[in-house]
């Protein structure tokens, strides 16, 4: 979960592995990590899509991989994770 904006576990894991993907490019071609956005990805799950119309979609982006990491939702350990309260 991201303020309103609620998505899947297995969602938000997709969007880490995605943006994870993006770190390994060359360096010298890395776009910075707070203006990245995984909206031309092809394999970016549906239920993003919608986020890709927002100006602050890199920002809600880097937030739910960032809430991804260290498989921490699975624990309830994450107060962005849904399904916690």
């Amino acid at each position: 979960q991201d303020g309103d904006l609620k998505f899947s576990l297995e969602s938000v894991k997709k969007l880490k592995e995605l943006m994870d993907g993006n770190r390994h490019t060359n360096p010298r071609m890395m776009v910075p990590i707070a203006s990245y956005s995984p909206c031309q990805e092809k394999h970016l799950p549906e239920e993003f899509w919608p986020v890709c119309k927002r100006e602050d979609a890199p920002i809600i982006f880097r937030r739910l991989s960032l809430a991804a990491e260290d498989d921490l939702c699975e624990i309830c350990a994450n107060a962005a994770c849904a399904g916690c309260f």
